[in-house]
C-alpha cells in the first residue's frame, strides 16, 4: 500500500524486462540490420553509417530509449523523475571510485604495453583539443546505454538471481546486442575481434555490478565507468585489455564474494520508492 502523499507505481516484473529488451534490440538491430542487408538503399536514403551519424547515435541510445519507455509506462512522469534521481547517487566506497578512476586506465595501459604500444593514445597533429572534443562526444554515446543496462535490467534481474549472475546475464546480452556492428565498415567495431570483445562485455558487466550495488543503484557511477571504457586518451589495447580485465574481475569477485553471491542488500528498485517529494 502506498504511504500518504505518494502515488502507487505498478510493480515492474519480468514482462518489463522483456519489453525493455524487445525495444532495445528492435531499434539497434533494425538500424544496423538495414545497413547490413540493404546497404545500398540505406546509404542512398541516409548516407553511409559512421560513428558520428545520427542513426549510429540512435542505435546506441536504444537501451536508454527502451528504459525511458518502460519506466514511463509504469510510473508516468513522476516515476521517470524518480528514476532519473538515481543520477544524483554519488556516494560509494573508495574501492568503487578507485576501480573507475585508476584500475580501468591501468588496464588499458598495461594491455597496450604488452602488445608494444604506448601508455596513452598518440595525439593528432592538432594537439589534445580534438581528443577532448571526442571525449565529450563519447559522453553522449556509450554512457547513455546505462539508463537501460544498469537502470532497468540490473535491478530486475537481481530480484531473481545473485549479483554475479545478473552481471553475467547482462554482459552476455550486451555483447550480443553489439554483434551487428562487427559486420559494418565505418565504425570502430569493424577493426576488433568479436570474441575478446564479448568476453570483455561479460567481464565489465560483472565488474561494475558491485559498484552499482554499493552506490545504492546509482546511474552516475556506471555511466562514469562506461565513459572510461571509451575514453579516447587510453590506447588501443585489444585483445589484451579483455584478458587483463578477466583477471581483475576474478579478483574483485573473490574479494567481494559475500556481496556478489548473495541477494541480501542488493538494489532491486528501478523506480526509487517514495514519490512524495515529486509532488
Amino acid at each position: 500500500m502506498a504511504t500518504p502523499g505518494t502515488r502507487a507505481v505498478p510493480e515492474m516484473d519480468s514482462r518489463s524486462l522483456a519489453a525493455f529488451l524487445a525495444i532495445t534490440f528492435a531499434i539497434t538491430w533494425g538500424i544496423l540490420g538495414g545497413y547490413i542487408f540493404w546497404s545500398a538503399p540505406m546509404i542512398t536514403l541516409f548516407g553511409a553509417l559512421h560513428g558520428g551519424h545520427p542513426l549510429f547515435f540512435l542505435a546506441t541510445w536504444a537501451p536508454a530509449i527502451a528504459a525511458f519507455a518502460v519506466v514511463s509506462w509504469h510510473g508516468g512522469g513522476d516515476g521517470l523523475r524518480a528514476f532519473l534521481s538515481r543520477l544524483t547517487f554519488w556516494r560509494c566506497p573508495a574501492w568503487g571510485w578507485a576501480l573507475i578512476l585508476v584500475v580501468i586506465p591501468l588496464v588499458y595501459m598495461a594491455g597496450s604495453r604488452i602488445k608494444g604500444g604506448p601508455l596513452l593514445a598518440p595525439l593528432p597533429p592538432e594537439g589534445a583539443g580534438p581528443v577532448v572534443s571526442l571525449l565529450l562526444m563519447m559522453l553522449f554515446l556509450g554512457p547513455v546505454e546505462e539508463f537501460g543496462w544498469r537502470g532497468v535490467a540490473q535491478p530486475l534481474l537481481q530480484r531473481r538471481v545473485a549479483p554475479l549472475w545478473a552481471g553475467a546475464i547482462i554482459g552476455t546480452i550486451w555483447g550480443l546486442w553489439h554483434l551487428p556492428a562487427f559486420f559494418l565498415s565505418g565504425v570502430v567495431f569493424a577493426e576488433w575481434q568479436f570474441l575478446p570483445f564479448f568476453v570483455g562485455n561479460v567481464t565489465l558487466a560483472i565488474l561494475v555490478t558491485p559498484i552499482f550495488n554499493a552506490a545504492r543503484g546509482s546511474l552516475l557511477l556506471p555511466m562514469l565507468f562506461h565513459w572510461q571504457l571509451i575514453n579516447p586518451f587510453w590506447p588501443d589495447a585489444q585483445p589484451w585489455d579483455s584478458w587483463i580485465l578477466v583477471a581483475v574481475t576474478a579478483g574483485v569477485v573473490w574479494l567481494l564474494r559475500d556481496r556478489m553471491l548473495t541477494r541480501e542488500g542488493v538494489v532491486t528498485d528501478v523506480i526509487p520508492p517514495g514519490l512524495e517529494h515529486l509532488k
